[in-house]
């Protein structure tokens, strides 16, 4: 559905030249759920921006549907961009107005009737779960219901598209997670393509099939985000995901030299990454068996991503060399995923 060729885009800003995007290239299928993430500065807004021309790339092709929109005339681009829906993180409500007249306003020239708009608008409040506030002005709303509000208007010309600027980040955690999943629940009623730019691997987590992960201007990393969070590649992706849980503690533990971390002769730490079937198998008490060893868990992670469970552990553990080679080898067949971490 949305394809972006050999994509830049450059400013200049006090003399400098300042490229925000360089080269990507990167294929949205319809009806996915696609997350952009990279840290503040990677050029992920200015990427999605580019998706609906409220920044004009300077080198590439944006293609929806086949089309090249950077082609389109003033009126045919007008004509398309009402089929891409955006929502921000600061919600550009219009203050002065309710929020039904709020979600009404991009219907403004639709050609429909003021019976039909009504009826328009109150089915979009029920859609996003807040109906009940129709006469009320942004002022009055909290921050997950202001959202709610910028997402139906976001609806209001049934749009194929939904684009999504770091939707969650002025929200808190519980907030985020409702707005999540009423992005997955439209998702799943509307069909809608949905582009989420988060700096987040959490909101990631939760909602997206697919993500790309950017730096200082370049995507370096896209993969489903099942195989993200299993075998990431590119450095910073393995820093996105090391912020989702406790296991980056390790490196800090053993700087620090804890007691937690200060082994003996023949003694390791291992890290053991697992996903699928394999988190069903017995692992800590199948080793201590069959190679007669007694490991001990310092702390490990379990969790659930789209519908795939993935595990980590960090173990301490006593092991002769030539036993280690074999316990390793044992893992690997099972498809765990053994990293030595510190030894003696």
């Amino acid at each position: 559905m949305i394809e972006l060729l050999d994509l830049s885009k450059t400013f200049l800003a006090d003399n400098t030249i300042i490229n925000a995007v360089k080269d990507v290239n990167l294929t949205i299928s319809k009806g996915e759920i696609f997350g952009v993430i990279g840290y503040s500065g990677a050029g992920k807004s200015t990427l999605v921006r580019c998706i609906n021309l409220l920044e004009r790339p300077s080198t590439g092709k944006v293609l929806i549907n086949g089309t090249d929109i950077l082609k389109l005339g003033e009126r045919e681009l007008r004509r398309e961009r009402k089929k891409i829906g955006m929502i921000f993180q600061q919600f550009n409500l219009l203050s002065s107005r309710t929020v039904f007249e709020n979600v009404a306003f991009p219907l403004k020239y639709s050609g429909l009737g003021k019976k039909d708009i009504e009826k328009k608008v109150l089915a979009l409040l029920d859609l996003v779960g807040i109906s009940d506030k129709v006469r009320v002005y942004p002022s009055q709303l909290s921050g997950g219901q202001k959202q709610r509000v910028a997402i139906a208007r976001a609806l209001a010309n049934e749009p194929d598209i939904l684009l999504c600027d770091e939707a969650t980040s002025a929200l808190d955690p519980q907030t985020t997670r409702s707005i999540l999943q009423l992005l997955k629940d439209l998702n799943r009623k509307l069909g809608i393509t949905i582009v989420i730019i988060t700096h987040e691997m959490n909101v990631i987590k939760e909602v997206c099939n697919r993500v790309a992960v950017m730096e200082d201007g370049k995507v370096v990393e896209v993969n489903d985000v099942v195989s993200i969070f299993s075998k990431p590649k590119a450095q910073i992706t393995k820093d996105f995901i090391n912020s989702t849980s406790n296991l980056s503690r390790i490196d800090e533990l053993i700087k620090e030299k804890s007691e937690l971390v200060n082994i003996g002769e023949e003694e390791r730490i291992w890290r053991l990454d697992f996903h699928g079937s394999e988190t069903k198998e017995a692992i800590i008490a199948n080793i201590s068996k069959k190679y007669d060893i007694s490991p001990s868990i310092i702390f490990a992670n379990v969790e659930v991503i789209s519908d795939t469970v993935l595990g980590s552990m960090i173990i301490r553990l006593k092991i002769s060399q030539g036993d280690e080679k074999e316990v390793i080898q044992y893992l690997s067949d099972k498809k765990i995923r053994v990293e030595v971490i510190k030894i003696v």
